[in-house]
């Protein structure tokens, strides 16, 4: 059995492997060899405690590439943050008439304000954060103006291209498994929104823009209220998967609720509900908290993400229980995707649990970054 240490320099390796030429991490391979906005954002946070620089990085990359104009094909807006793009390729491999850089996300916006408040945090650098506040205040403001066009405060995502992406959160493969009507506000957004919305009045408290906190601080504050009565389910204690056009719960039991542990959106009494529910067993393995529960008359343990395990997904989670602490439940976590891996000897993007057993997924890439990130970072944090 390898010992930690030798772990841990085999997780580094196989970010190492997945650097392109400008020192930015590519999402996985062997398919996703290009630089995404989302997967980048959460593997910067994922390596931000032992390599600051990657994520320094990706934030002046992503805030280059910043929607300037509106733009149907592409789907860029002005303030939005790409979903991806090829340093070489004009055109998506994956989605026909499809252009690069790609802007079809409702999560990597939100994210990108997240991510640049943690790095903030640790670095302390104002300068950085003076020559990059605009972009910071854009995403914000995509948020309000594109992100949430009905004005009801929740993001939404339509696709604009017929030929791009349906669904533009993380699970974003699930079109005709889901079935649910665009424009489309998903759970774990919301929350999202929500802390992008407090570091993003933290921020500008610390550049004396009082009255911008003050305008952040007051959307957070009516976001949360008219979240935590609109997405929640009473009978299954716990939140929607999502809103459809109509504004009707989708009532998808999920891990995506998982999610908003770590954004401060939850009323309190909410959130020991959601913590309970992602530890009953239609979700939890030994192996993980699968992406969607075994009740649900879709499921499938070897989806792409309807039932499998992701570890990304896992550690998100995670991050949610150590910040509310909850550490005996995120130990749990943290023990059953290293159980994963001591178990196929290597971490990939996702798996399977059939009959108690873990099933390797043929299509599951590997190296994966912010699966390799997200066992890097359990190993290196100090809970």
């Amino acid at each position: 059995m390898k010992t930690i240490s030798k772990i841990k320099k085999q997780l580094l390796e196989e970010i190492e492997s997945l650097k392109d030429e400008r020192g930015l991490i590519q999402a996985g391979l062997p398919r996703y060899d290009r630089f995404f906005g989302r997967d980048s954002l959460i593997t910067s946070w994922q390596l931000l405690p032992i390599q600051p620089d990657i994520c320094r990085q990706t934030l002046k990359t992503l805030a280059f590439l910043q929607g300037k104009k509106i733009d149907k094909q592409s789907e860029e807006e002005p303030g939005k943050i790409i979903h991806e793009t090829h340093w070489k390729l004009k055109w998506n491999p994956d989605l026909t008439k499809v252009p690069f850089p790609y802007y079809a996300s409702v999560d990597s916006t939100p994210l990108f304000v997240i991510i640049f408040y943690f790095y903030f945090k640790k670095s302390g650098d104002k300068k950085f954060l003076k020559r990059y506040w605009k972009n910071i205040l854009t995403a914000l403001e995509w948020m309000e103006k594109y992100g949430d066009s009905d004005q009801d405060l929740f993001l939404e995502y339509e696709r604009k291209n017929p030929n791009g992406l349906y669904h533009q959160g993380w699970k974003d493969t699930s079109k005709e498994n889901l079935k649910i009507q665009s424009p489309v506000a998903i759970v774990e957004v919301q929350g999202y929104q929500y802390l992008a919305l407090k570091y993003g009045a933290n921020l500008a408290k610390i550049l004396k823009k009082n009255n911008l906190a003050k305008d952040f601080l007051k959307r957070a504050k009516r976001l949360k209220k008219v979240f935590n009565r609109k997405f929640w389910l009473k009978k299954e204690k716990y939140f929607a998967l999502a809103l459809d056009a109509q504004k009707n719960k989708i009532r998808v039991i999920t891990s995506n609720p998982g999610h908003l542990l770590f954004t401060g959106i939850l009323e309190k009494d909410k959130e020991k509900l959601v913590v309970k529910r992602i530890f009953q067993k239609d979700l939890w393995t030994s192996f993980g908290i699968r992406t969607h529960s075994i009740k649900e008359s879709n499921f499938d343990p070897l989806s792409y993400q309807l039932g499998s395990i992701w570890p990304h997904d896992n550690w998100i989670i995670a991050q949610g229980l150590k910040k509310l602490g909850y550490q005996k439940e995120c130990q749990k976590i943290k023990k059953a995707i290293f159980k994963a891996y001591q178990t196929l000897g290597y971490l990939p993007e996702l798996y399977g649990v059939v009959d108690r057993k873990i099933v390797e997924i043929p299509k599951a890439c590997y190296p994966q970054a912010w699966t390799s990130g997200a066992l890097l970072n359990f190993l290196v944090s100090k809970s």
